[in-house]
Parts: structure tokens; C-alpha cells; sequence
């Protein structure tokens, strides 16, 4: 249940804090002063759209907060904060129990605890993947013991399944495999890559793209040195070694002089040879630029260099041999696939056989109470769909239909038009699976809008019932429903330092009876206050 309830800047709503009980909460006030805004700050918190007009005028962000407690199956209560603040940019900022969670994850978490059922709004339970989970519920543990079992086989079945596309176990697309692999490996293969090999034909058209450039450089250098700089090294060599014999430091000189005419004689030769070197060879350049093209190609297809290209090699050359010797492994999965299709096939008609039974209770049960509730003309029917394929409930399709009118055909309950009947269809429906449906809070805004006079007790009575076992909150305006609640909020707006702002308070039993009053005849006389205490004594009925 939401124990405490704090929303900040909401509409006309400053400030506000509301202590909510177990039972029946009923919310009522004059129009406009904040209801709905209560009820739209809940849908907020559960993870509903919000738009940043409703934030409250002049602030620049809102924020909704709740003090949920929930029974634990060995009925412990466990105690989570749930929060939700929007910026005026439309920014999320989502908590559960202080951790941050994405809009969607508190929507998924908050759907199972909160159900807000509004005249127009689409609920937990016209969703129809729900719908299997409310008959299954329904039907208790008679069909859970089987359930159980299916979910284990189904398990197995899926992970079987996995492990047979994981390792090709379907023939098409293994051969499918085999064949890439195998033209990887043969492109691979032809190209006959060999390490190193891309640096050394980069270097080689280095030098074929420059080779004119080169060719002048070197000619250049050679007769350059070869005419003038060696004979007049070869001069200074001579005259230095006349005077070496006279001081060790001519001695020096001599010898450096010497060293360097020799390494300049021998860069003479080299660049002699460097220039012969020089033969252009259009085809060979060619030949290099495709093998280069080819290199690209391949690291653009299996690896960035040409050694993780080899190590691509080595890596399908083993997978297409692991493949091509599956067949046992294979062969053995298959036939624990058809051993495990064979049990979900008996326990999904076994879970079917009693969906089927159990359809025909829940829908005159229903059919019970809508008729109670003045829709004598209503038919509800629980349809029972079987599939081709298993899923994980077995091979069934469950939707709810309705019609609500003599001579009509049945349609889902998302396709009910009045508002009214709507009303009626899903509090019947609630009624009679209230002891199943495990989300716990139920929330109703104006559920009552197109009903009155008889039809109002009852609907009033059957809340009631349904409070009994789910917290309830509801926005009404009829007094009916207002003499049923256990615990009854007043809202109100009032202008403080020029602005308007919301507050709510709980009313205490003389407070009630004028509220009752008040909604009855629009005004506390001492007949409606008559009329009030008449229709509060049958809150316990």
C-alpha cells in the first residue's frame, strides 16, 4: 500500500503530503481544486508520459514521491521509496529505493504494484498478454503444479534450441557457413600473403613513384664528388702528410683528413652504384600497385595487418573443421529436442484442457457480477487461442471480450466505447479476481462518470469489496461511493500570497456526513444530513 504520498509542484499543487491508509481512500472536492492532479502525479510516479506544462507556474521542476509497503511472500512487509522529478526540460530523474533507474525500468517495476484505472485510460488488464496470467491465476494450483513443469522443459527446450543455431544444427544454414568459410579460406589462401611483404611493396613503389627525382639527386652527387671534391681532398691529403712527421697534431690531422677521403671515396662508389640501380619498370610497378590493392581488400575483409589476417586464417580453417565434424554432436541434440517436444506437447493440452474449463467458470462469474451491476444485456467470454509453436505458456493465446449489447459480437475490451459500461465491465472483472490479481494497489479516477441511482450502490458495494483485499484510492462525486470509504480526503484550493494551491485533509466522521451531504443535495440541510448518516451506516455492507 502507499503509506505516504508527496507530490511538489504539480499544477496547483505547491506542496503537498498525504498519509494514505489500508482499505478504502476516497478522494473528493470541488472541481478544479486538485484531484485529478493527485490521481496524474501517481500515473507520473508509475511511469506515465508528463508534459512539462503541468509543471506549476513559475518553478522549474516537479516532483512526485511515495512510501510504498509490500507483503512478502512469507509475510514479511518491505518498505521501498519510489521517486520521480522532472526539470522544465523535460528531464527524468527516477529512483527506486535511492538507486537510478530509466523511466521505462521504474514503468516495468510500477506496473505490477500500482493499477490506475481512469474512463479513457488503458489498464494492466486490457493489455492481453496479461490475460493468460489472470486465468492461470484464476485457476490456482491445480494448473500450477503443470505450469511449473512446462516452464522447466520449455526452458530446456529454448536453451537445446540455442545450442543447435550456436553450432549449426539447422542443415541450411550450416551449409551456408561452410560455404563462407570456405571462400574466406580459399581467398586467403590464393593471395598466399607472406609477413612483412606489404612494407617492402610500399617501399619499392616508394622509390618507382620517385624514380626520376632519385635518378637527377644521385647523377647530381656523383659527378659532383667524383670531379671536384675528391681531387681537391686528394690535394689536401698530400700537402698535409709533408709536415705530419714534424708534431703529433699535424699527425692527427693527417689522419683524420685520410678518414675522411675515404669515407668520401666510398660514398663515390655507392652512388655509383645507386644510379645504375635506377630501372624503371612500368609493368612491375603495376604488378606491385594490384598486389597492393589486394592486401587492402583482404585486411579490409579479415584484419588490419596481413598478421591478423594469417591469424583469420587459422581461426576458420578450425572452425570449418569443428563444423564439418558435428554431425554426432548434432544428431544427439535433435534427438533430445524431440524428446523435450514431446513432454511440452502433453503438458501445454493438459495446461490447455483446464484453461479451457476454467474459461467457462471465470466468464459466468464475471457475466454474475456485471449483470449485479444493471448490465442484465452484458456477455463476457474468455477466448482460448491454440498456436502452432510453443511459448511460454504453452500453446495458448488468452483474450478477454465483451459485449454489451443483445445481438453484438463479442470484441476485446480495449474496443468499449461508453464509459460508463467500461467502468462497470472492469469492476467486475476486478471483483471476481481480486483474490488472484497480485498488483496491489488499485487506483480509480471518476470511475463513476454515466452511472447513477441503482447502478451507483452497486458500484460503490462492489469497491468496496474489492478494498477488502487491495488498497484502494478513488476520485468520486457520488455520495454513494463517498458513504463506503474508510478513510475520506478533502481537497481544496485556496489563494495564498497571490497564488492558488492545493491542500487535502483527512475528514473525520462528522466531516464525512456534511461531505456526503454536500454531494448529495449541493448544499447541508438537515434532510441531506438525514440522507448522508442513512447512506454511511451501509459503509460495512
Amino acid at each position: 500500500m502507499i503509506d505516504t504520498l508527496h507530490i511538489k509542484n504539480i499544477g496547483i499543487i505547491d506542496d503537498l503530503t498525504v498519509n494514505l491508509k489500508e482499505g478504502f481512500n476516497v478522494l473528493t472536492g470541488e472541481t478544479g481544486a486538485g484531484k485529478t492532479l493527485i490521481i496524474d502525479s501517481m500515473q507520473i510516479l508509475a511511469g506515465g508520459r508528463f508534459s512539462k506544462e503541468m509543471i506549476r507556474t513559475g518553478e522549474k521542476n516537479s516532483y512526485v514521491e511515495a512510501s510504498i509497503y509490500l507483503k512478502k511472500e512469507d509475510g514479511e512487509e518491505e518498505n521501498i521509496i519510489v521517486s520521480r522529478e522532472i526539470n522544465i526540460a523535460g528531464k527524468n530523474l527516477c529512483k527506486i529505493n535511492g538507486r537510478l533507474v530509466t523511466v521505462n525500468e521504474l514503468k516495468d517495476f510500477m506496473k505490477n504494484i500500482i493499477d490506475i484505472h481512469g474512463q479513457h485510460d488503458n489498464q494492466y488488464i486490457l493489455d492481453e498478454s496479461t490475460h493468460i496470467e489472470f486465468l492461470d491465476n484464476y485457476i490456482g494450483n491445480k494448473l500450477k503444479v503443470y505450469k511449473d513443469d512446462y516452464k522447466k522443459e520449455y526452458d530446456k527446450y529454448q536453451k537445446i534450441k540455442l545450442e543447435l543455431k550456436q553450432n549449426y544444427g539447422d542443415d541450411l544454414e550450416k551449409q551456408r557457413k561452410i560455404d563462407l568459410l570456405k571462400y574466406q579460406l580459399n581467398e586467403i589462401t590464393e593471395a598466399n600473403l607472406k609477413q612483412d611483404e606489404e612494407e617492402k611493396i610500399e617501399s619499392k613503389l616508394k622509390i618507382y613513384n620517385n624514380s626520376e627525382r632519385i635518378a637527377s639527386c644521385l647523377n647530381e652527387s656523383y659527378y659532383a664528388l667524383s670531379n671536384n671534391i675528391l681531387d681537391e681532398m686528394s690535394s689536401v691529403l698530400i700537402a698535409i702528410d709533408k709536415i705530419s712527421n714534424i708534431d703529433n697534431k699535424y699527425n692527427d690531422l693527417s689522419s683524420r683528413v685520410r678518414s675522411i677521403y675515404y669515407e668520401i671515396e666510398e660514398a663515390e662508389r655507392d652512388l655509383d652504384s645507386y644510379k645504375d640501380d635506377i630501372d624503371y619498370d612500368d609493368e612491375e610497378k603495376q604488378n606491385l600497385e594490384q598486389r597492393l590493392d589486394l592486401i587492402q581488400d583482404l585486411k579490409r575483409k579479415y584484419g588490419n595487418n596481413i598478421d591478423e589476417i594469417l591469424e583469420y586464417k587459422e581461426k576458420i580453417e578450425k572452425e570449418l573443421f569443428d563444423i564439418e565434424n558435428l554431425d554426432e554432436y548434432i544428431n544427439n541434440l535433435k534427438k533430445e529436442k524431440n524428446k523435450v517436444e514431446e513432454k511440452l506437447k502433453s503438458l501445454a493440452m493438459i495446461l490447455s484442457d483446464l484453461r479451457h474449463s476454467a474459461s467457462l467458470e471465470l466468464s459466468d462469474s464475471i457475466n454474475l457480477e456485471l449483470k449485479d451491476m444493471e448490465m442484465k444485456n452484458a456477455k463476457f467470454e474468455v477466448q482460448i487461442l491454440e498456436e502452432d509453436k510453443f511459448n511460454k505458456n504453452g500453446i495458448n493465446r488468452v483474450e478477454f471480450l465483451i459485449s454489451t449489447n443483445i445481438g453484438e459480437e463479442a470484441k476485446a475490451l480495449s474496443k468499449i466505447a461508453s464509459g460508463g459500461e467500461m467502468s462497470r465491465i472492469m469492476l467486475g472483472i476486478k471483483k471476481v479476481l481480486s483474490d488472484v490479481d497480485k498488483v496491489p494497489i488499485l487506483i480509480f479516477d471518476e470511475i463513476d462518470t454515466g452511472i447513477s441511482g441503482i447502478v451507483a450502490k452497486k458500484v460503490g458495494c462492489k469497491i468496496k469489496e474489492i478494498s477488502k483485499k487491495h488498497q484502494v484510492i478513488c476520485v468520486t462525486h457520488l455520495a454513494t461511493i463517498v458513504a463506503k470509504g474508510d478513510q475520506n480526503y478533502y481537497i481544496s484550493k485556496n489563494v495564498k500570497n497571490g497564488k492558488t494551491i492545493t491542500s487535502i485533509k483527512e475528514l473525520n466522521e462528522d466531516e464525512v456526513i456534511n461531505e456526503i451531504a454536500r454531494i448529495s443535495t449541493g448544499e447541508i440541510t438537515e434532510i441531506s444530513l438525514n440522507h448522508a448518516k442513512e447512506l454511511r451506516k451501509s459503509r460495512v455492507a
